[in-house]
C-alpha cells in the first residue's frame, strides 16, 4: 500500500515549487540576506526542505549559504529579544 493511499491523510495539495529552480537562479547566494530568511524560521534555524518547497539541491546550497552568512555576522545564529517561553531546559537548577 502506497503512502499517498492510507486513510487519513489524504491532502490533495500540490508540492510547492523551489523558488530558486523558479526564478531560474543557479546558485544560492549567501550575501543575499532577504532571501535567506525565507529559509529560517523565527528562531533563527534552517527551515526543512519539506517547508520550504527546495529542491534537493538548492537546499544544501541555502544550508551552507546560511551558515556562511551567520558566520559573516549576516544573519543572527539565534532568535533576538529575551521571548522565552519555557520549554525543556526551563528548570530551576538552583535546587
Amino acid at each position: 500500500m502506497r503512502r499517498r493511499d492510507r486513510k487519513g491523510g489524504g491532502t490533495s495539495t500540490r508540492r510547492k515549487s523551489c523558488p530558486y529552480c523558479r526564478d531560474k537562479i543557479d546558485q544560492a547566494d549567501y550575501k543575499d540576506v532577504s532571501m535567506l530568511r525565507r529559509f529560517i524560521s523565527d528562531r533563527g534555524k534552517i527551515r526543512s526542505r519539506r517547508i520550504t518547497g527546495a529542491c534537493r539541491r538548492h537546499q544544501s546550497q541555502v544550508a551552507r549559504a546560511v551558515k556562511r552568512a551567520r558566520e559573516l555576522a549576516l544573519l543572527p545564529y539565534v532568535a533576538e529579544g529575551g521571548d522565552h517561553r519555557g520549554g525543556r531546559g526551563d528548570r530551576d537548577r538552583d535546587r
